[in-house]
């Protein structure tokens, strides 16, 4: 599948929230996409990890000890968030270092919330 990024693709502009009308195709494959990368325990705890890192950003070196997992297989699902453009990556010699794109969150947050809602306890807090 082509690279998805996010932070050149606004989500809220293409997208309308889920429960706002019927997507396109091409919407729902950006979305299915960003999705699966968020489909896997350890790459929601690899996104929460750079996030509550110093600096909001961490070293791949940091990352295989708290998931217990091997350098290649974090490597994998970190190219995964890398693909669905919820994290950037840069090189410094010879380590990756991650951050999170805190715009692709945000949009993703906007597709979610529901246009409107049968939930009289959401309707009361969203008004």
């Amino acid at each position: 599948m082509p690279t998805t990024d996010v932070a050149a693709v606004d989500l809220s502009s293409c997208c309308s929230p889920l429960t706002g009308g019927s997507l396109e195709p091409a919407a729902a494959e950006r979305l299915a996409h960003i999705f699966k990368a968020l489909s896997d325990p350890a790459r929601v705890r690899l996104l929460s990890l750079i996030a509550a890192a110093e600096g909001a950003e961490a070293c791949i070196c940091d990352l295989t000890e708290p998931l217990a997992l091997s350098q290649p297989t974090v490597s994998h699902h970190m190219k995964q968030l890398v693909e669905a453009g919820l994290v950037s990556r840069e090189q410094r010699g010879k380590w990756a270092y991650f951050r999170v794109v805190d715009r692709a969150l945000a949009q993703l947050a906007a597709v979610l919330t529901p246009a409107r809602t049968n939930d009289p306890e959401l309707a009361r807090s969203s008004a």
